[in-house]
């Protein structure tokens, strides 16, 4: 039985919701970050003493340890979408997870799940999908029976996808369209994507037909959506007429080139590399139905939380 989970990474946009369900599901929980006063949002999700907060490194050992030795199981969220300074893809992404496994082993945890991405693929151009693949393969060799989940696109009210757009979109006369906006997208809720980890965890109280153990599945929304169709609607729900503007693959290139030197870039050549290909679930993959949860649609959610960004505001018609 599973009474505590060790969650590795825990304060960001996924984390949140995956605390939140584990909080209701009644579990202890042990959160590692790297500022735990940035964590502190984490506590009243759950009740007095529920949640635990630990500051540390997640790619010190000993930090680990200090988590996941108490745990019966271990969630692991730390993703990074850029490199900067001393968060690499290769460290972060490449090596953690095999850690992750092999401290959870060690342990004798009931269930490690782990985060990854749709296009984890260890032959891509891509740094971030080569890691991506290197992380579930260290964890498989450290954990057989870990559970992968690749999200695509995740959306909900902090995401940093509509968000990012619909911001542009108040300041700027056009969005872009990379390379016409043609590559596809399956953007996934991000309570579908917490739902699927306590799923994985074996908590969600539903008899699947197929045990999650050692599982990787990929999970995408209900509706497939080309970049362009994605920004369309994000005006649409906006209420903001703006152009929509195809910028070729070879001109993006030199901004990324450009805008990777920056702290926080807006966009970078590894990135534009993934920007080629479809974000979408694969045929035959295990999906969300296969974890027993139905996936939510975009427009069941978004025009919600981008109406803030209406010419009028939140309580414009």
């Amino acid at each position: 039985m599973i009474n505590t989970v060790a969650v590795i990474g825990g304060s960001g946009f996924v984390g949140r919701a995956v605390i939140e369900k584990l909080a209701q599901a009644g579990k202890q929980i042990i959160v590692l970050c790297r500022n735990s006063d940035r964590a502190k949002f984490l506590k009243p999700m759950g009740r007095i003493g529920q949640i635990t907060i630990v500051a540390g490194d997640a790619l010190d050992d000993a930090a680990l340890s200090r988590v996941m030795a108490p745990a019966d199981a271990a969630v692991n969220l730390v993703g990074i979408l850029a490199e900067s300074g001393a968060q690499r893809f290769d460290r972060l992404q490449g090596e953690l997870p095999g850690r992750i496994g092999a401290l959870a082993a060690q342990h004798n945890h009931r269930a490690v799940v782990h985060i990854s991405a749709i296009g984890a693929d260890a032959g891509s151009a891509s740094r971030y999908a080569q890691t991506k693949a290197a992380g579930e393969a260290g964890l498989k060799a450290a954990f057989p029976n870990a559970v992968v989940l690749r999200p695509s696109i995740v959306f909900g009210p902090r995401d940093s996808f509509f968000n990012r757009f619909a911001t542009m979109a108040q300041i700027a006369p056009a969005l872009p369209l990379p390379g016409g906006g043609h590559m596809r997208m399956q953007p996934v809720y991000v309570e579908d994507v917490a739902s699927a980890v306590i799923a994985g965890l074996g908590l969600a109280g539903k008899k699947l037909k197929k045990s999650p153990e050692g599982c990787i599945y990929e999970l995408g929304g209900p509706e497939i959506c080309s970049f362009r169709q994605l920004m369309e609607l994000t005006l649409k729900y906006s209420q903001r007429r703006r152009l929509l503007i195809p910028v070729p693959f070879s001109a993006l290139k030199i901004g990324a080139a450009v805008a990777g030197l920056l702290p926080n870039p807006p966009l970078t050549t590894d990135q534009l590399r993934l920007l080629r290909l479809d974000n979408i679930v694969g045929k035959g993959a295990l999906t969300l139905a296969d974890l027993g949860i139905t996936a939510t649609a975009i427009d069941a959610v978004v025009p919600g939380y981008l109406a803030r960004y209406r010419p009028g505001g939140l309580f414009s018609k």
